[in-house]
C-alpha cells in the first residue's frame, strides 16, 4: 500500500539543540521531512532550491538574516515555497510583518509538534495558520506609530551609531535625522532614543 506523500521541509533555526530536536519531532510524521537543517538565514533560499523544500520553517531571529528577512526572499524566489514563521518573542509586531513578508504561517517556538505539524500541512495546501494567543497580542497591541522613515533611522541608531553617521548611512541631513529620532522617541514616549528604540523592538516594530 502506497504511503502518504511527504512534504518537504527546510527548517532554519541558529540554535543546534532546538533545531535538531523540532526536526527529530517532525521526523516522527509519517507524512513530513525534514530535508535540510541550516542554522543561518542567508543560507534558507539555497537549501530550499537545492532540496525543492516546499515549505520553511523560520525562526526570526537568526544570523545573516531574519526569518522575516527570508520569507520576502522566499515569496520572490519560490513563491511556491509556503513559509511558517516560529517565534519565542512574544512582539505584537512581529505576526504582521511576518504576514507582510509572505508568511502563511506564525505560532510560538515551543508549540506542540502536533500543532506546528498541522500549520505546516495547511500552509502546504495553500492555506493559512496564526496561533490564536499570538494573533490576539498582535491586535491589541495595535499599529506600528512610527513612519517608515522613522523606524529606518531608529532602526540605524540601534548599534549605538552617532547622528552623523546615521546621516551618512541613510543618505540625510544631520538635522533631519534628528527630526525622526525626536519624533520616534516622542511616539514610544521614551526618555531618550535607547528607550525608543528598546520599546521598538519590544513591539516587534524594528
Amino acid at each position: 500500500m502506497k504511503g502518504p506523500t511527504l512534504i518537504n521541509i527546510v527548517l532554519a533555526d541558529d540554535e543546534h539543540l532546538v533545531r535538531g530536536a523540532i526536526a527529530a519531532l517532525l521526523g516522527l510524521e509519517e507524512d513530513l521531512e525534514v530535508v535540510a537543517e541550516v542554522g543561518r538565514g542567508d543560507q534558507v533560499v539555497d537549501a530550499v532550491r537545492e532540496y525543492g523544500a516546499q515549505v520553511a520553517v523560520l525562526d526570526i531571529e537568526m544570523p545573516g538574516a531574519t526569518g522575516l528577512e527570508v520569507a520576502a526572499q522566499l515569496r520572490t524566489a519560490f513563491p511556491g515555497c509556503g513559509v511558517v514563521v516560529l517565534t519565542s518573542f512574544g512582539r505584537p509586531g512581529y505576526l504582521r510583518r511576518a504576514l507582510a513578508a509572505g508568511a502563511r504561517g506564525f505560532l510560538a517556538k515551543d508549540a506542540p509538534v502536533e500543532q506546528l505539524a498541522g500549520a505546516i500541512r495547511k500552509v502546504h495546501e495553500g492555506g493559512r495558520y496564526i496561533d490564536t494567543e499570538l494573533a490576539a497580542a498582535a491586535m491589541a497591541g495595535g499599529e506600528s506609530p512610527l513612519t517608515d522613515r522613522e523606524t529606518e533611522v531608529l532602526r540605524a541608531a540601534s548599534d549605538g551609531a552617532s547622528v552623523s553617521r546615521i546621516a551618512a548611512r541613510l543618505h540625510l541631513s544631520d538635522g533631519t535625522v534628528r527630526n525622526y529620532l525626536s519624533n520616534a522617541i516622542g511616539k514610544t514616549q521614551g526618555e531618550n532614543r535607547m528607550a525608543a528604540i528598546r520599546t521598538a523592538q519590544d513591539m516587534g516594530w524594528l
